[in-house]
């Protein structure tokens, strides 16, 4: 049942089971390949998953989706499913997977060089990068003192039509989650009915959102801090009229969540996803997160000056275990309820 319900859910808000594929070599389905279901973007991830290609000889079949409509697949393949390796853009999707079973056990000695805060308590799922969320602003209409510390202050009247958000994103529905765990669900879902109420503006995804914001269109937005860093780095910050505005420490919209991996249950080559999991927590793949994704490796000890992100120690969202996450249907039921999604 619970299978059937996420792949309902993730249907909602044009989210169409309909996977693209691709192969690090170019070549079409090759029955020999180890399958990775990524949640994660191609443009994001394709360049990083071909170099682990060919660095461990492993022909990858990726297949690109969106976070909950990948987790909402493999729901529904169960243990048919052809994924080897699911890749997310949060822990919420691995922890409702890891629910289910469909997740295997992975390696102590695999995982143990990420804290353990960043993986499953069960050794299902293990992150990969680290990211946080904020507000990007248009500076030609808001000083950086007027953006606001919090997400409350987000449902004031002044605020009425000037903040964007994509609901449909995973990285959004994991901030309701956390929101869920942090609050209580009855406050949540206030929260959310205040915010829906002051007729925020609706995107498609977060790039579609940080170019709203850079070109006037709203105000605020509601994202994830390395869309910007990634955009500056291409365009230039001179170029740019959107800026990033850190939420207050301790806030539920500062959410430090998590990209992750985990292994399907159901693959037969256990040995090969593995080492694909260790690639990407090994020194080059940290780095590439770091250098050219902007997110924060869950690694410690990799450190670069390519970027100019501030601190890790300064971020931080609620005090929330990330493995709680793991309520997706639940917050999805949430957004359809209040009309969000």
């Amino acid at each position: 049942m619970m299978r059937r319900r996420l792949a309902a859910l993730a249907a909602v808000g044009s989210l169409v089971v309909g996977l693209a594929a691709c192969t690090t070599d170019g070549a079409g389905d090759d029955s020999d390949a180890l399958v990775v279901y990524s949640g994660r973007s191609e443009n994001l991830v394709g360049p990083l998953l071909a170099q682990i290609g060919e660095r461990t000889g492993i022909d990858l079949e990726v297949r690109y989706a969106s976070t909950p409509e990948m987790a909402a697949q493999i729901a529904e393949e169960g243990q048919a499913s052809p994924a080897d390796i699911f890749f997310s853009q949060d822990a919420g999707a691995l922890g409702a997977l890891s629910k289910e079973g469909l997740l295997a056990e992975l390696d102590d000695t695999t995982i143990d060089v990420v804290p353990a805060e960043y993986r499953a308590a069960d050794g299902t799922w293990v992150a990969t990068s680290l990211r946080a969320r904020v507000l990007v602003y248009d500076s030609e209409a808001l000083e950086e003192s007027e953006v606001p510390d919090t997400i409350d202050a987000l449902t004031e009247p002044e605020w009425r039509g000037k903040v964007g958000y994509a609901p449909t994103n995973a990285s959004f529905q994991s901030f309701v989650t956390g929101l869920r765990v942090d609050r209580g669900d009855e406050a949540a879902e206030q929260w959310l009915r205040d915010f829906l109420a002051n007729e925020p503006k609706t995107y498609d995804n977060n790039n579609a959102l940080l170019e709203a914001a850079d070109t006037g269109d709203v105000e605020l937005g509601l994202t994830n801090h390395y869309y910007w860093y990634n955009t500056a780095q291409e365009k230039g910050e001179e170029n740019m009229r959107a800026r990033v505005h850190y939420l207050t420490q301790g806030d539920p919209g500062a959410l430090v969540n998590v990209a992750g991996v985990g292994v399907l249950a159901s693959s037969d080559r256990q040995e090969d996803a593995l080492r694909v999991v260790q690639e990407l927590l090994g020194e080059q793949a940290q780095l590439y997160f770091l250098e050219e994704s902007s997110e924060y490796p869950v690694v410690p000890g990799i450190t670069s000056d390519a970027v100019g992100l501030p601190p890790f120690e300064t971020l931080g969202g609620p005090d929330i275990d990330l493995g709680d996450l793991d309520g997706l249907e639940q917050t999805q039921q949430m957004l359809t309820r209040v009309g969000m999604i």
